[in-house]
């Protein structure tokens, strides 16, 4: 935002000194960013779906955030491909919401079978997740890898989740602490016995997976990282 010219800011700094006391404006949300002169890349223009392609109808785009509307889902993902990358955003779940992360995702099937994996984002203390297999929950390669529970914050609150993806190592660092650091390459055990073919996908898409629930995603960001 441009700064104002400080004669006209003093002027009207005397124009309102006998209007009495204000009450201060509430601080600011903090807002989870990246420098782009550090390496990291937009994912999101804040009012558009440029960039991105899918079944994008069933989300919205804008006022900074992409949102999936309630009943409607389907991965929606990038138009670029990476490998190697580090991504970091911000999303907030609804009541019950479930949603996922797709890891090079190839552009078709399920993300968390036919991609790398599908990195879980879920409210876990809704009730009708209480029995979840563990490798079910936030945080966790879907049906591979459990991630630790204990550090979300409460459906319509803003979480911040940091997101690294080298070779076939994953971790992930959700509001300050890290709930998964796993290698999928060493998995040979599955939710269900389900085999997962696309966990050793050098390359793809990063994806949002819906699954019917309004979760929303804002200051996304990825900056692709070389070996």
């Amino acid at each position: 935002m441009p700064l104002p010219f400080l004669l006209l800011l003093g002027l009207f700094g005397l124009g309102c000194a006998t209007a009495g006391p204000t009450t201060p404006a509430a601080p600011a949300e903090p807002a989870h960013t990246a420098d782009e002169a550090d390496g990291f890349a937009p994912l999101f223009d804040g009012h558009s779906a440029a960039g991105w392609t899918g079944p994008v109808e069933n989300y919205t785009f804008d006022h900074g955030v992409i949102a999936c509307r309630a009943g409607k889902g389907g991965t929606i993902y990038t138009q670029k491909q990476y490998a190697d990358f580090v991504a970091i955003l911000e999303f907030k779940l609804s009541a019950g919401g479930n949603n996922g992360l797709a890891i090079r995702y190839p552009g078709y099937g399920d993300a968390a079978y036919s991609g790398m994996c599908e990195l879980q984002v879920l409210d876990n203390t809704d009730n009708r997740y209480a029995h979840l297999d563990p490798r079910q929950y936030h945080g966790s390669a879907y049906g591979m890898a459990a991630a630790q529970r204990g550090h979300l914050k409460p459906a319509g609150e803003w979480n911040q989740q940091t997101v690294t993806v080298i070779g076939s190592t994953i971790r992930v660092e959700l509001n300050g602490a890290v709930i998964l650091d796993t290698d999928l390459a060493g998995v040979d055990t599955y939710f269900q016995d389900k085999p997962h073919p696309g966990k050793g996908r050098t390359r793809g898409h990063f994806g949002l997976a819906g699954h019917g629930d309004a979760v929303a995603y804002r200051n996304l960001f990825i900056k692709e990282l070389t070996r």
